[in-house]
């Protein structure tokens, strides 16, 4: 199945599934979806050999009978949306200059069954951030040595018998990023294969005993910015 196939069927499932009876006719969520997606895969942007950023500002123009419809479900339908354009942001890559914002409005200029998407990117103040994800769970790293293992003293604490009270490091300058065991007893693999010391590119899985652990590279927002992701109907 490929990836447009996997991130409609998702919806479709997780939108579709939930509010098919709402739309018998007009545009159906699983079209908004996609044309987010498409604006997303168009609008984004090389801006390094590790950093592909895509607009993170979204703005979806719908009819006003098919907005009537959407503003129904409340916050529940942009709410997916936003899980579904992030899960796709991280499945091709992208980065965000700020927090992720889509918001429905209505155009009368549009027919009922018509999506237009327009997208941006609002910056504001924006840093990057190296973290360490464990389990779905990202532990940013916050010094320029970061202690992994099974110890309590670690900086990030994993509950696996097969590591070491301290396994591994993560050595971080704000811009790249080294990986270097610790004298673990049973080592630290990248691609399966054990390394003393290598570097850490961003979206790099590397395992401690049968825990997998991956280093991202993350948009940051200040303090003046949203911290979450943001939607609205109107």
């Amino acid at each position: 199945m490929g990836l447009l196939d996997s991130f409609e069927k998702g919806l479709e499932r997780a939108v579709n599934g939930a509010f098919a009876k709402t739309f018998r006719s007009g545009v159906q969520p699983v079209e908004i979806a996609s044309a987010l997606r498409r604006e997303a895969d168009t609008k984004a942007a090389v801006v390094s050999r590790d950093r592909i950023i895509a607009p993170n500002d979204y703005v979806v123009h719908l009819a006003s009978d098919d907005a009537q419809r959407m503003h129904a479900l409340g916050g529940a339908l942009t709410d997916e949306l936003l899980g579904l354009m992030t899960s796709h942001a991280t499945a091709q890559g992208y980065s965000f200059a700020g927090p992720l914002s889509i918001h429905l409005e209505a155009d009368e200029k549009l027919t009922t069954g018509t999506v237009h998407v327009d997208s941006g990117s609002v910056q504001g103040k924006v840093s990057w951030q190296g973290v360490v994800e464990v389990g779905g769970r990202r532990h940013p790293l916050t010094k320029a040595r970061t202690v992994i293992g099974r110890g309590s003293d670690a900086d990030v604490t994993i509950s696996d018998a097969g590591s070491s009270r301290k396994h591994a490091e993560i050595l971080w300058d704000g811009e790249r990023a080294l990986l270097r065991d610790l004298g673990s007893t049973n080592g630290t693999k990248i691609d399966g294969q054990k390394i003393r010391e290598a570097a850490l590119p961003p979206e790099t899985t590397f395992m401690i005993g049968r825990t997998d652990l991956t280093f991202r590279v993350v948009p940051v927002a200040g303090r003046d910015d949203a911290t979450r992701a943001m939607g609205t109907i109107s």
